[in-house]
């Protein structure tokens, strides 16, 4: 009886997309999980820690103490991996001077210096996914730019992160572009990537989005808990500065939490548990955590989708802390509270979800939805210039977190959905490559005029 059911669901396309594969099982995303490693992320993050204090005003000029110094070596250390790709990435320095007195915590004018570096796309050369680690550390006093700040896990995890994953995908070819980078500034006010965001909206970067890794590296949660497989996922519902008639068109047609960076958030879900049964991923409906902020902030800002990867359970007498023990509880965030295999579980997420997005096509455009009144929905889009783009329409209960159901359309761009009744469930459309890997979901933006 199950296998009736089952075929019959096949037929007329409702399976669930839990049920059936929701894209095409590419056996080079397990290579790319089972390349990145522990040991490596251990020995850059023991340098990084090593530099004594990364603090965004701390000194430039020594060769082996400071910010300067760090970002030297990670400079270094991304072109090294291009020496060994035969210089397969553009290793550039990305920077700005940010006006003392901006912020509390800028007293003096400084220069904010990024590090980035680029895998350039053999198709679309000029669409981005960001992959990004903050370079600077701190400690109790804001301002403190002497003293030792380890930042073994804020954010020397996140920034080894980027590192590995370079170094694992850039033996491989892309069809969009993708970008490590290690930010600065960020404690002192986001400002590096501010500077970034303003560079590729001058630029006209299409960009996917950002996957912004700060603190994947702890397992011992200041609630008691250890825990090596559960990860958070921090996504804004939609971004700031929409407009009036986009107010209007959630509150009428729905899309209050189907924003870009949601789409976003959900393809790396949705990823893990395809890929990496083992980790159990965790969507959080925020921008941040309660009352804090991190580097996608600023990428949200300028309109761009931008995510927030990190540990579940954080342990906040290892963060943001002068090195002491009070009370025989130990404070300071050093690297003996690393875990390099969770953090090397962590950097596989973001490389697995990298390489899908560079390998898929892009989302598909002017996509419009139609059904009011109607026993079924109706959706429409733009049409691809490439003849080998295939679609895909998913949909689910308008109170589910994850798309439930989905129909493969082929090169189809007008479908009407018989029997599925608007009012009930949520719609997208992906593009689907022919190598079977998908875009992140469109949201329908436009109702289809009545006939």
């Amino acid at each position: 009886m199950r296998w009736t059911v089952l075929l019959w669901l096949m037929i007329i396309g409702h399976l669930p997309a839990n049920a059936q594969s929701t894209q095409s099982i590419d056996t080079r995303l397990y290579d790319i999980i089972q390349a990145c490693s522990a040991d490596r992320i251990h020995h850059d993050i023991e340098t990084l820690v090593s530099f004594g204090t990364r603090h965004t005003l701390s000194d430039t000029m020594s060769s082996d103490r400071g910010i300067g110094a760090a970002r030297r070596w990670l400079k270094s250390q991304f072109e090294h991996i291009s020496s060994d790709c035969g210089n397969c990435l553009e290793v550039s320095y990305l920077s700005g001077l940010v006006e003392g007195g901006i912020s509390p915590r800028i007293p003096m004018t400084t220069k904010i210096v990024n590090v980035v570096t680029i895998k350039r796309g053999t198709k679309y050369p000029n669409r981005y996914i960001i992959m990004s680690g903050d370079i600077d550390s701190r400690i109790s006093d804001p301002l403190n730019a002497r003293d030792e700040s380890p930042g073994a896990n804020d954010n020397a995890s996140g920034l080894a992160g980027v590192l590995e994953a370079a170094r694992v995908l850039s033996h491989y070819d892309f069809e969009s572009s993708i970008v490590f980078v290690g930010l600065s500034g960020e404690e002192q006010g986001l400002f590096g990537g501010k500077i970034m965001a303003e560079k590729i909206k001058e630029e006209g970067w299409d960009v996917i989005g950002i996957l912004n890794n700060d603190m994947i590296g702890n397992i011992h949660g200041i609630d008691g808990v250890i825990d090596n497989r559960t990860f958070r996922i921090f996504s804004e519902a939609n971004l700031p500065g929409e407009t009036e008639q986009q107010r209007i068109w959630k509150r009428f047609y729905g899309g209050e939490v189907d924003g870009i960076s949601r789409q976003l958030a959900r393809y790396v879900h949705r990823m893990t548990v395809a890929y990496m049964p083992e980790m159990n991923p965790m969507m959080v409906y925020r921008l941040d955590r309660f009352g804090r902020g991190g580097h996608h902030r600023p990428f949200n800002d300028a309109g761009y989708a931008g995510i927030r990867i990190m540990e579940a359970h954080e342990n906040y007498n290892m963060q943001h802390q002068d090195i002491r023990k009070e009370d025989g509880i130990a404070y300071g965030d050093v690297i003996s509270g690393v875990n390099f295999d969770y953090a090397a579980k962590l950097t596989a997420v973001n490389a697995i979800t990298l390489a899908a997005l560079a390998w898929a096509p892009p989302t598909p455009q002017g996509l419009m939805i139609g059904g009011v009144v109607k026993p079924s929905t109706r959706l429409k889009w733009n049409a691809s210039a490439d003849p080998n783009i295939k679609y895909k329409i998913y949909w689910r209960d308008t109170t589910a977190p994850q798309w439930q159901y989905s129909r493969y359309v082929g090169n189809a761009t007008d479908v009407t959905l018989e029997g599925i009744v608007i009012d009930n469930y949520l719609f997208g459309v992906v593009s689907v490559a022919p190598n079977g890997h998908e875009s992140p979901v469109s949201f329908p933006t436009t109702l289809i005029p009545r006939r």
